[in-house]
């Protein structure tokens, strides 16, 4: 027995030792559990306890432990609060940076979103192979660049007068790249925006600051991967790609934690990237939807990009052969300067039409049918095409109702001449259609496809290659030899000195599509198709007039945006008001839309469209101006934990799923209800 002095204390009456409190963000989808959690700091942890690592916590109201990524560490808290402890510290590798949690928690609430989500996107899946590596190895060394590559940026920049200074001075920028493929010392062929964008790296580089890339897809990656390669040391270069594996890509993630600067290139999760010291952080092509992110809570590159900047420094460019309204819109307000070349670039563009006497259902016009002869006497010639396949579109022959699958309604589509058509949605095969409207048994082909285009191609100029790129048949790069290219919008590959033609067909088809900012997405394939010409050589535009055509024709792709944003600031059209959605069931969608309006009184009569029926579920849209951004977003996130908490339990005889589950996008680029 341990003897008691009468001078001691009694135990009930001794101070309480101050606790060491964790406040950790929990990794989980539930919207009312995006905030910081408190939680005791075990002795035993409290060393490993650190400020971005990994944890295991006790979630007592699901009664069961879970992920979480501890945010900071907290005074030592000498209440008598109750808190549970922290479970265990899964990795002792600070993966989340205050930095990169800053920009988490501010995008979300931007969109209305939580912070893990995005982090969900940033920061990939632990391998803990790959951790044990990147902790047994030495940190890598900052990066040298050496004269001869530093003059090389110095050159490229050189090009666009005040860059390398404004990259310097941190400033905000929108430029136009040149429209001519470019070839390297090694014989491969990139666009010269990704020259432009690897001399702006390796300038940033060399100041020993990071730079950030962030491009649509695997193509303009390689390209630009290529053009860095030969300009930056092997270790500064960090490829970041969804399609890598596990371990790769944690690898490469733990390399953008290091202290050394480093160039990190990759798809739109790449402006996430946690580097130091970043010093440059740029977008190529961000009209590209593949930049748009879809899961929730759906932040753009372009948004995520233009908030780190915001709050950390560095410069910002946005660089493309075309400029989306979004970055006009931020020119126009003086938040993005647009930075032009000394010396303007561009395609030699020949708006085609039918000649007198030639048939309007001509899809080549013989002005574009000769500019592809004479070109296939030197090199290859690119025509674009709207859709893959050979007959994307069937019709009834007698009264051209389109052919549907009787099955599941879906649209007919023949792979061949000759061919049973078959359905693409359910894939059934059609071998006895009648048209529900006049019987008949006869089909037409509406439409032609990549691979009836080629055929057709093939028979007109015999003897000539005939190659077909679209999303069954990827090609990224063709040689020098002649050869008729046959690819879909986006699936251009890259010729050997450039296309000696190019031709644009199915424009007018194009132009039909219900969206809202289809002339701006013809404007923006159509400007690519045509960057990929070889300098002097004749892009022809088949059968398409008006405001767009003479933008691509005259090469002034800023002033068609600037026209767009004109003529949709009367009607209150995105980019020149912020759209949020808000989907879910009808008693709770108008419960959000009156909590907001009493939280936002400013919002107009006119700002909120619906609800209207959508699938299982109603749907409304919200306008509002940029300067309410806070407020309307912060009201709608309320709404949805509140119902989020309502919802909890399932009420009896209902069973939970999405329909029942009030979601909300912000930033929609369409009003589509």
């Amino acid at each position: 027995m341990t003897a008691v002095h009468d001078d001691e204390p009694d135990s009930a009456d001794r101070p309480r030792r101050p606790r060491r409190v964790a406040r950790v963000l929990i990794d989980s989808p539930l919207p009312q559990l995006d905030r910081l959690f408190d939680y005791e700091i075990p002795a035993e942890l409290v060393a490993d306890a650190v400020p971005g690592v990994r944890v295991r916590v006790p979630l007592r109201s699901a009664g069961r432990v879970v992920d979480a990524l501890l945010v900071e560490v907290g005074e030592p808290d000498a209440s008598d609060r109750p808190l549970s402890q922290l479970e265990a510290v899964v990795s002792p590798v600070p993966v989340l940076t205050p930095a990169l949690y800053a920009l988490a928690r501010r995008a979300a609430d931007r969109a209305a979103g939580s912070a893990g989500d995005i982090l969900r996107l940033a920061i990939p899946k632990r391998m803990v192979r790959a951790e044990k590596a990147w902790l047994a190895a030495d940190p890598p060394s900052r990066p040298v660049i050496d004269e001869a590559d530093r003059a090389w940026a110095d050159g490229v920049l050189g090009a666009y007068p005040g860059l390398a200074e404004a990259l310097d001075d941190d400033e905000r920028l929108a430029v136009d790249a040149p429209p001519v493929p470019s070839t390297l010392g090694d014989g491969t062929v990139v666009g010269s925006w990704a020259i432009l964008l690897a001399a702006a790296a390796t300038h940033t580089l060399a100041s020993g600051r990071s730079t950030v890339i962030a491009v649509p897809d695997h193509r303009d990656r390689a390209q630009l991967e290529a053009a860095l390669a030969a300009r930056i040391p092997a270790d500064a270069l960090v490829r970041d790609d969804a399609k890598q594996s596990g371990p790769t890509r944690y690898a490469a993630f733990l390399r953008t934690l290091a202290d050394a600067p480093c160039v990190v290139i990759g798809n739109r999760s790449t402006v996430y990237a946690p580097v130091s010291a970043l010093g440059l952080a740029a977008l190529w092509d961000d009209g590209d939807p593949l930049l748009g992110e879809p899961l929730s809570p759906g932040v753009h590159a372009r948004d995520a990009a233009l908030l780190r900047q915001e709050l950390h420094g560095g410069a910002l460019v946005f660089a493309g052969h075309t400029r989306t309204t979004d970055v006009e819109r931020l020119v126009a307000v003086g938040w993005v300067r647009d930075l032009p070349a000394a010396r303007r670039v561009s395609p030699r563009v020949v708006l085609s039409a039918n000649r007198e006497g030639e048939s309007r259902a001509a899809r080549v016009p013989s002005s574009a049918f000769a500019a592809a002869r004479e070109a296939l006497t030197e090199g290859p010639v690119l025509v674009q095409v709207a859709r893959p396949g050979y007959a994307p579109v069937l019709v009834c022959a007698k009264c051209r109702h389109p052919a549907r699958c009787a099955h599941c309604g879906g649209p007919l589509h023949a792979a061949r001449q000759g061919a049973v058509p078959t359905c693409t949605w359910c894939g059934r095969a059609a071998h006895a259609w009648a048209c529900p409207e006049c019987r008949s048994t006869l089909l037409r082909m509406a439409s032609s496809g990549s691979e009836r285009t080629a055929d057709e191609l093939g028979r007109a100029f015999p003897g000539t290659r005939v190659i077909v790129a679209d999303g069954d048949h990827p090609v990224t790069e063709v040689d020098a030899r002649p050869a008729l290219v046959v690819a879909t919008r986006g699936a251009e590959p890259r010729a050997a000195g450039g296309y000696r033609a190019v031709i644009l067909l199915d424009g007018d088809r194009m132009l039909m599509a219900d969206d809202l900012r289809i002339g701006e997405s013809c404007l923006r394939w159509w400007s690519n198709a045509a960057a990929l010409a070889a300098p002097g050589s004749p892009v022809h535009l088949v059968g398409v007039g008006g405001e767009v055509a003479r933008a691509l024709a005259t090469w002034t792709q800023a002033a068609y945006a600037r026209s767009e944003l004109a003529d949709r600031a009367p009607l209150r059209m995105p980019p020149t008001v912020r759209v949020a959605s808000v989907d879910g069931p009808h008693r709770a969608v108008d419960t959000a839309i009156a909590a907001l309006r009493a939280a936002v009184p400013e919002l107009d009569g006119e700002a909120v469209l619906g609800p209207i029926a959508h699938d299982e579920s109603v749907r409304a849209l919200v306008r509002f101006d940029y300067g309410l951004g806070a407020s309307v977003t912060e009201s709608l996130r309320a709404s949805v934990v509140s119902h989020a908490m309502k919802g909890r339990r399932a009420a009896k005889g209902r069973t939970p799923g999405a329909a029942h589950t009030l979601k909300v996008r912000v930033d929609v680029p369409d009003l589509d209800l």
